[in-house]
């Protein structure tokens, strides 16, 4: 197979093939950016082997960063653009199922294309267009297929994430996953105890944001790669549950952890721990947090206007995303308007502070001082006075006059 026009993505780069090659080495575009340009998706990265060894890239560039030479890549800058350029190469065993202990040089690019996971990401492209298939990459791209480089077991047990990137591939690609390549993750999921967290949700919140989604996670649970995650491993039944709602993609991160908290029945006391299990960031879980908040509100009722007041336009627009998984009917800019009508958005804008409460009633700070900011804020989101100084002032004297004499 030829590709006889080139992406721009790849067309930048062709100085960089041509300079290796012109020097004596081979060079070829591989990995992902080879299976995407086929499947005319966007190219992200765009990666180079070549037979050349680090050292002899660096004679051939003149400015080069050793980004991980001991692995054989070396980071060639290029006409403002960055290239990772990475030597032949094959790897012995891995002790720790993620790292090989050592890795080995080679001149050809059959030894290094065939350590490669699936056979769609072992293509290679030349210069001139032409793919270099040697695993039937291309005959897999076209029925849809993801196997495993030769034999499924071996691959898996040198890098066991292997199996939570093909789940990830199923679910972004939409193929369907080879009968032994499932197997053999079946067969090895538990060395997914191996892998550290962070990298396990990576793969796992790119498989939650997929197209296809509801497959993907179903095979998730069918070769029990659940059962290595963080406190899903006796969650099965919920989870198979789950996988009958997911019937279209997720459109944002937080909606996805939010579906799964839910859905996995986390009660509000402990689904702050369970996502720090996962290592999300304080930003993500605070997110999650409040649309679960949300979403138990709009199970039962309309949100009101002191509800809208606690939350805020991301957690708005994500309520509508994971409405429909509940088969509940929103209007995302009905939500937002509602929120926008908001008098005030935060205490920050209400027309007085405590310093103004302090002066303007002769007191000093104490409980009654938030307790009248509070009400003073509460009684503006209703409308009940105008948020303006004097109104409010006078709305705060009453408060606590009235306070003062139920405290007596």
């Amino acid at each position: 197979m030829r590709i006889n026009n080139l992406p721009q993505e790849f067309k930048k780069a062709l100085p960089v093939i041509d300079k290796l090659n012109q020097a004596g080495y081979e060079a070829y575009f591989v990995g992902g950016s080879v299976r995407d340009c086929i499947l005319n998706l966007p190219i992200h990265d765009v990666d180079i082997a070549t037979s050349a060894f680090p050292a002899e890239i660096k004679e051939v560039f003149e400015k080069t960063i050793d980004v991980g030479i001991e692995h054989g890549t070396v980071l060639v800058l290029h006409q403002d653009e960055s290239y990772e350029i990475t030597t032949f190469r094959t790897e012995s065993t891995y002790q720790d199922y993620r790292r090989p202990d050592h890795v080995d040089f080679v001149r050809s690019l059959e030894e290094d294309l065939k350590r490669r996971d699936f056979t769609i990401n072992a293509l290679a492209l030349n210069a001139q267009g032409q793919i270099i298939d040697l695993f039937h990459g291309l005959e897999d791209l076209q029925n849809k297929r993801l196997k495993a480089v030769g034999i499924a077991a071996e691959r898996f047990q040198e890098d066991a994430l292997r199996m939570m990137r093909g789940l990830r591939f199923v679910s972004q690609l939409g193929f369907d996953l080879e009968e032994k390549t499932q197997a053999a993750i079946t067969t090895h999921a538990p060395l997914l105890s191996k892998i550290s967290v962070e990298r396990i949700c990576i793969e796992f919140e790119k498989l939650l944001l997929g197209q296809n989604v509801q497959q993907a996670f179903q095979l998730f649970i069918a070769t029990d790669c659940f059962k290595y995650c963080p406190e899903l491993s006796d969650k099965r039944h919920l989870l198979r549950q789950m996988s009958e709602i997911l019937r279209f993609p997720i459109e944002d991160l937080s909606v996805a952890w939010g579906l799964l908290i839910d859905q996995i029945a986390i009660d509000s006391k402990h689904q702050k721990a369970f996502l720090k299990e996962w290592k999300l960031s304080n930003q993500r879980i605070h997110e999650v947090l409040l649309l679960r908040e949300a979403l138990e509100i709009i199970k039962q009722r309309p949100l009101d206007v002191l509800d809208y007041y606690q939350l805020n336009e991301t957690c708005l627009t994500q309520l509508f995303y994971i409405a429909p998984f509940y088969d509940l009917a929103l209007s995302k800019e009905s939500l937002l308007n509602q929120y926008r009508l908001l008098v005030i958005h935060s205490l920050k804008d209400l027309a007085i502070n405590g310093n103004d409460l302090m002066r303007a009633l002769n007191r000093r700070g104490g409980l009654w001082l938030k307790e009248t900011l509070a009400h003073c804020e509460r009684a503006v989101l209703l409308k009940e006075v105008a948020n303006e100084r004097e109104a409010l002032l006078n709305y705060a004297q009453e408060f606590v006059n009235l306070r003062n004499k139920t405290a007596d």
